[in-house]
């Protein structure tokens, strides 16, 4: 169901072209709220605009939202390469392959983590929306490695708020681009969607706070071997500030990658893997950790840059 709403231009917005403003105003992808302006549904002082025209402090808008899509929900479909690192009548701990999401979104139609468990047989039970049931924690699409998903009711709250508290021990590992200085180090630096509307996202000034933990494994001619512990979980957390740093990871082409360097390594996609993933046990109490072995790509790719340096 669309959703009227009308509201005069916030100061904030003065000189601001209007696909911009509405894309702050309504939290819409850019290309969505041209998409709004182009279909006739925003009026400014009573006159349909155009997406380019620069808003004026005060004038009248009037916008009818199109009803958000709904969201997918599972197909239950077997994952090639996900493995079970760990199950019991609570948890199912899984080793995610690339160019699989943590659960259906709208526009995209690859696997999902949560298809690929429903499809293999196993059962989840929680409270959750239908499309993202049992889902605490995401990894982008191509990132790889460790992912917790909750079976149980009781599984899927407590790890919730786990994961909210922050004591769950989120470890990476992240080729990138140069060697960081210090090698050792805090980056801490709000993160919200970029300004461009573009599905980006970085480091702005009333983001939501961000706190990344790094520390260099080993250092090779053209890049850095990382341990990374994620303090919170923001999307694209690591990959944005890394590359705020201008130490992007490795084939990160989204966020500042040199194209050469991943050719060279034969990489397409962002060198960065969940390698380890421990947490109170949400049921049995004690402490658990799961690890992940890297995936051929990453670790073909890490053979060349050691014999390269």
């Amino acid at each position: 169901m669309s959703e009227h709403r009308s509201l005069p231009v916030p100061d904030g917005l003065e000189g601001e072209r209007l696909d911009a403003a509405l894309a702050r105003l309504f939290g819409l992808s850019r290309s969505r709220a041209a998409e709004v302006i182009a279909a006739g549904d925003v009026l400014v002082d009573g006159h349909t605009a155009a997406k380019s025209d620069r808003m004026q402090a005060g004038t009248w808008l009037e916008v009818t939202l199109p009803a958000p899509p709904a969201a997918p929900a599972p197909k239950p479909e077997p994952v090639p390469g996900m493995t079970i690192l760990y199950e019991d009548d609570d948890i199912v701990v899984v080793n995610k392959p690339i160019g699989v999401a943590a659960h259906p979104t709208t526009g995209w139609t690859g696997p999902t983590v949560l298809g690929g468990l429903l499809g293999a047989g196993h059962t989840i039970a929680t409270s959750g929306a239908a499309e993202r049931q049992g889902i605490v924690h995401r990894l982008d699409a191509n990132t790889t490695g460790a992912m917790v998903v909750a079976k149980s009711e009781v599984a899927y709250s407590r790890l919730k708020r786990a994961f909210k508290d922050r004591t769950v021990d989120k470890r990476y590992h992240a080729l990138v681009q140069g060697h960081p200085d210090p090698l050792r180090g805090t980056i801490d630096a709000p993160i919200d969607r970029h300004p461009s509307g573009d599905g980006r996202w970085a480091v702005v000034a009333g983001g939501r706070p961000s706190v990344t933990h790094y520390d260099t494994l080993e250092a090779f001619r053209a890049a850095s071997l990382l341990d990374i512990k994620l303090e919170t979980g923001r999307t694209h957390q690591i990959r944005v500030h890394m590359s705020a740093v201008r130490h992007p990871c490795v084939g990160d082409f989204l966020y500042g990658a040199d194209p050469t360097l991943s050719a060279r390594l034969g990489l397409t996609r962002q060198w960065l893997h969940a390698v380890r993933l421990g947490f109170e046990h949400p049921t049995q109490g004690h402490w658990v950790e799961f690890e992940s072995p890297y995936p051929d790509d990453l670790a073909h790719a890490l053979e060349i840059v050691a014999g390269e340096s």
